[in-house]
């Protein structure tokens, strides 16, 4: 048997060596299938990657609260979410940072222009929640916090605005106040003005807040968790604390983005199942293909397959043959759409810019399911063309003309 297996295997081999331009031709819809289906699952990844990459960039981890006044939208004071509470919020289980802002509408004169910017008084740990990225200078220190020095940071936006030279240094007017710039930052994934710092925003220590507000407590309170699997958790603790500190009317807004976060997931996922149903029609199509080819060649080898009845082959070894044949264009194919895939990958992969930070991912699974839904409808396909070879009558093949 493993003769005869060698010989079908020869003979199969022998025919598509014979036949080149058309097992060439036949095998291209298999390499676009399955290069297809790689390159749809990488752009699904690439997409969802980046998505979820904006959103933990502004902090998938991250529990964030607002005062929003009494039962009857009556705003107290003494409810409003204090350094203290702050302080508290640090201490709950899970809870690994917490910090508080405090923003309002200013202006700088530059050029003799007066520009609005927004003022944002930030506590210690700002930084870290918001993954703000320091281009130039530095961020405040514990010495900035504790003795109100007057040192501020502008955005890279604000900055470019600014007259040319040096940014470190510079003194800046900011409404009634004069501030030295000590730091140019960035939000590392912009927020589109949906948080409190904007194109043009200039941060200050949060205890210099009060020479412009009068007031010393927290706008907006931000805590992040050790993981994005105890946000839930730590969103009710949040809620509970600054209840049970403040008078019971007081209506605390305490949000989370997990759900944005779950919701993306689920979207990249449903994208990916689409772009590889696509990729699979396109494989069912190029199998098409192999049937009609070897359909045609079944008609134009039927003298040889009636020869080698003749001379003692059998019904099995026929079949064989063309499912091997059929087996061989669709895994060559295969294998060279996949080369391909993974050569897209290695080519445009250098071109992204650093900056961006992030590379093109191969899914290993999309690799085995190219090749092994490949592999399959070349068999599926093939069985048709070689069941109807196998079935060939040795005397009516050797009369065909």
């Amino acid at each position: 048997m493993a003769k005869i297996s060698r010989e079908t295997w020869q003979v199969a081999l022998d025919a598509l060596r014979a036949n080149k331009v058309k097992a060439a031709l036949t095998m291209l819809g298999v390499v676009i299938g399955s290069a297809c289906i790689i390159l749809v699952v990488t752009i699904a990844l690439i997409g969802k990657t980046y998505v979820l990459a904006q959103i933990e960039g502004v902090g998938s981890n991250i529990v964030y609260a607002n005062y929003n006044g009494g039962t009857a939208n009556a705003r107290s004071q003494a409810d409003e979410i204090t350094l203290n509470d702050m302080e508290a919020v640090r201490h709950l289980p899970h809870i690994i940072e917490a910090a508080g802002t405090y923003d309002l509408a200013t202006s700088i004169v530059v050029n003799g222009q007066e520009k609005p910017v927004a003022l944002v008084g930030v506590t210690e740990g700002f930084q870290k929640i918001r993954n703000l990225l320091i281009l130039e200078g530095r961020f405040f220190d514990d010495l900035d916090q504790t003795t109100g020095a007057k040192g501020c940071l502008i955005t890279q936006d604000l900055a470019r605005q600014l007259p040319p030279g040096p940014m470190i240094g510079r003194q800046l007017r900011v409404g009634e106040q004069t501030f030295t710039v000590i730091g140019v930052f960035r939000e590392r994934v912009a927020t589109f003005g949906q948080s409190e710092i904007g194109a043009q925003s200039v941060l200050i220590p949060f205890g210099l807040v009060k020479y412009y507000s009068g007031r010393d407590y927290i706008r907006t309170l931000y805590a992040q968790t050790n993981s994005g699997d105890s946000v839930p958790e730590a969103t009710i603790a949040v809620q509970s604390l600054l209840k049970n500190r403040h008078a019971p009317g007081a209506v605390y807004n305490v949000q989370n983005l997990s759900s944005i976060l779950e919701a993306a997931r689920k979207i990249s996922m449903a994208l990916t199942i689409v772009l590889m149903l696509v990729g699979m029609i396109a494989l069912v199509i190029s199998g098409v293909g192999i049937m009609n080819i070897m359909l045609v060649t079944v008609t134009e080898r039927t003298r040889e397959i009636g020869l080698r009845k003749a001379v003692g082959a059998r019904r099995e070894e026929i079949l064989y043959q063309f499912l091997i044949e059929a087996l061989v264009i669709s895994g060559m194919g295969a294998i060279v759409g996949i080369a391909i895939a993974v050569g897209i990958k290695i080519v445009v992969e250098p071109l992204i810019p650093p900056e961006m930070g992030f590379k093109i991912p191969i899914s290993i699974y999309s690799v085995i399911i190219a090749f092994v839904v490949s592999c399959a409808t070349g068999i599926l396909f093939g069985y048709i063309p070689a069941n109807r070879a196998s079935k060939l009558q040795p005397t009516e093949s050797l009369r065909y003309e």
